[in-house]
């Protein structure tokens, strides 16, 4: 299968590319982003062949429906990955919480958070290429919370690659910034930033697009990628687990097959929400995808309006930081499968030059026939972790914002698979506060929540706070190319 760009073709790039140029070399032509040219049939008859296939299985037969250029053992080496999540006979856990909502468990992995289910095996893949290339790779990821770990995690001590990590300083949840600056690999760099994540994230897509940078790496003999949901080796690997969990739902007689469902999703960067995108695009019975925000609400009102404007609007900082986004990527590629790379060019550049851009009403009801969006505060996410605290299930305030979706925003009452992007763990102040638990600091608040819930802390998560911060850098925007130059030598 060949990939295309979003914005169209400048000339000097090729017109398309294979699946690895496109994950070695992320960044298109005018700044866009790559696509597959189409899609896989994932229907019923996809369905039916997998419906009692283990995730691996599942995760492997889909891979080989996007033909994508790699080797089908290192395919199958990226795969084992999976055995290292809590349970690997069922790494993606899909628990009942009402009767008819239905919680898929994202957060199994090392870093105990979503991002672990796509950069786990995305890294084995991509520093198997690197090597295999004799290519020597900087991978940069921008992250908002829970992107850094998953790629520090997965790249570390690995041959052929470096990663820089920028990060939001002070925009974070402690136990995620300690995961990422107490990591010692000698090949990762942590940068905190003077900023938020759209700054952060801003700073990564202009490096990937500088010439500048570029010709100083070049030569330093290094080559560019990210590890960013802009590279479509982390959306791949993000479709998976909406079949997944949608073939759960029918292994537990929930529903019979081709019954359709709704897919509620706690989105900022919408990488999450595209994968479920396109897997009901594929194929996959999904009535509509239902976007949960928080108080930055841009998601919402665009979905609403079809107008999309940050102009003049401060980033909130909230309860649910890793959503804390402004310009959200993946909306970019929902934008190109509806409307062409000619109208997403002009609606891109539009929103980099003046900070809006607005849909015609056909292009808007296009959007809202797989979309409904709404937001939810940090004081109704906090009733919701308290309320099912008491029914005995505990949520991190990402999953949370997701109920004000699936009790308000549903049409029908078919069963519903809310995404839990996070552990409880990584937020557990917000947690501690969403049930009256005084405690000072992520430490304490953990062991109270645990104490008090009888729930255990993950080992990964209880070990950083003995460990060694290696990380301490926090510089301005304009400053992160040059400490990025100096970590390569």
């Amino acid at each position: 299968m060949q990939f295309i760009e979003t914005r169209g073709n400048d000339g000097e790039r090729p017109a398309k590319v294979t699946f690895s140029e496109a994950i070695l070399n992320p960044s298109a032509s005018y700044g866009g982003l790559y696509v597959p040219e189409s899609l896989p049939d994932m229907s019923i008859g996809f369905l039916s062949e997998y419906l009692q296939s283990d995730y691996k299985t599942l995760a492997f037969a889909l891979l080989q429906a996007f033909e994508i250029d790699i080797d089908e053992a290192l395919i199958h080496e990226a795969l084992e990955r999976y055995d290292r999540f809590d349970d690997p006979n069922n790494p993606v856990p899909v628990v009942a919480v009402e009767e008819d909502a239905y919680v898929s468990e994202l957060y199994h992995g090392p870093t105990r958070a979503f991002k672990d289910m796509a950069l786990q095996p995305f890294g084995v893949i991509l520093s198997a290429l690197a090597k295999a290339r004799a290519e020597e790779y900087l991978i940069m990821a921008a992250t908002s919370g829970d992107t850094g770990p998953a790629t520090l995690e997965t790249f570390k001590n690995r041959p052929n690659i470096k990663v820089t990590c920028l990060y939001p300083a002070g925009g974070t949840s402690d136990v995620q910034r300690l995961q990422m600056v107490t990591e010692d690999a000698p090949n990762l760099k942590v940068i905190g930033i003077e900023g938020n994540f759209d700054d952060a994230q801003s700073a990564l897509k202009e490096l990937l697009a500088s010439g500048e940078f570029r010709k100083a790496l070049k030569k330093k003999g290094i080559k560019l990628s990210a590890a960013n949901s802009v590279n479509f080796g982390r959306i791949i690997f993000q479709i998976i687990y909406h079949i997944h969990s949608y073939l759960e739902l029918v292994r537990q007689d929930v529903i019979a097959l081709g019954e359709e469902v709704y897919l509620i999703v706690p989105s900022g960067n919408f990488g999450n929400a595209l994968g479920a995108y396109y897997a009901k695009k594929a194929g996959l019975p999904v009535r509509k995808i239902l976007i949960a925000s928080n108080a930055n609400n841009i998601l919402t009102e665009w979905i609403e309006t079809g107008v999309y404007d940050i102009r003049d609007r401060q980033l909130v900082q909230t309860e649910s930081p890793a959503m804390d986004i402004l310009k959200s990527s993946n909306v970019e590629r929902v934008l190109f499968d509806k409307f062409g790379p000619e109208r997403t060019k002009e609606l891109m550049d539009a929103l980099n030059d003046e900070g809006i851009y607005r849909l015609t009403d056909e292009e808007s009801k296009a959007i809202r026939e797989d979309f409904a969006g709404v937001y939810s505060t940090d004081e109704e996410g906090e009733a919701v972790i308290a309320r099912y605290a008491k029914k005995g299930y505990l949520m991190d305030p990402h999953t949370a914002t997701c109920f004000k979706a699936y009790e308000t925003l549903r049409e029908e009452n078919l069963p519903s698979i809310i995404y839990s992007t996070a552990e409880w763990t990584k937020f557990s102040p917000t947690v501690a506060r969403a049930l009256g638990i005084e405690a000072d600091g992520d430490k304490e608040a953990l062991e109270a929540v645990s104490k008090a819930l009888n729930v255990p802390i993950p080992r990964v998560i209880s070990e950083l706070f003995d460990k060694k911060i290696v990380h301490d850098t926090v510089v301005k925007r304009e400053e992160i190319m040059k400490e990025m130059l100096d970590f390569l030598g």
